[in-house]
């Protein structure tokens, strides 16, 4: 039996084509963004908060995936009161646990427009400890949004506990299945550009 050792090089080759064909897997056309936000729109742990929100972000399509480290990237648009007003992008470099590969939607409610400002500010980074609440029917999830506060979502009921209607710091992060597995679901590290209309 041969085991084949991949040295630095090799290793590092391979996590590169990795992390570049998910920046052009998770390019999106206008198209997608609209049918994105329906799929939020529709989805009972989330269809509030449109109605509560002082603005969202929402990225169609994020990809991500890793061997010991890994990355991930979106392209989304900011929303202020239900008025497109930019574009963001997000990257995220992570080292540990992790194997495989995954793309997700992503969206991120901005409780008020501290939360907006904050987002907008072009400085912005979850912190390493959070997550989202994942929609998907009959599975639970947890969320912490950088504090120790969690919520479940089960499949079509929003049972966030979190505090002020579902926000913490300001922010309710959720994320929808696309494709792929990844042993790994933390939102931390990822970093955010903005660039205004």
């Amino acid at each position: 039996m041969m085991t084949r050792v991949l040295g630095h090089s090799s290793l590092g080759s391979m996590i590169g084509t990795l992390l570049v064909g998910l920046l052009f897997s998770s390019i999106a056309g206008a198209g997608e963004y609209e049918d994105t936000i329906q799929s939020f729109r529709a989805a009972d742990d989330t269809a509030e908060f449109f109605n509560t929100a002082y603005g969202y972000v929402v990225f169609p399509t994020v990809g991500k995936g890793g061997l010991g480290i890994g990355g991930a990237h979106g392209s989304g648009r900011v929303y202020a009161q239900g008025e497109y007003v930019g574009d963001t992008n997000m990257t995220q470099l992570t080292v540990g646990l992790q194997m495989g590969a995954q793309a997700f939607s992503q969206m991120i409610f901005l409780e008020d427009e501290r939360a907006f400002q904050s987002f907008t500010s072009g400085n912005f980074e979850f912190s390493a400890q959070a997550t989202a609440v994942a929609i998907t029917a009959g599975v639970s999830a947890e969320a912490n949004t950088g504090g120790g506060t969690s919520a479940g979502a089960s499949g079509g009921r929003n049972d966030a506990n979190l505090s002020h209607g579902g926000y913490r710091k300001g922010m309710a992060i959720f994320t929808i299945a696309r494709g792929g597995l990844m042993y790994e679901a933390s939102l931390g590290g990822q970093k955010f550009s903005y660039k205004p209309l």
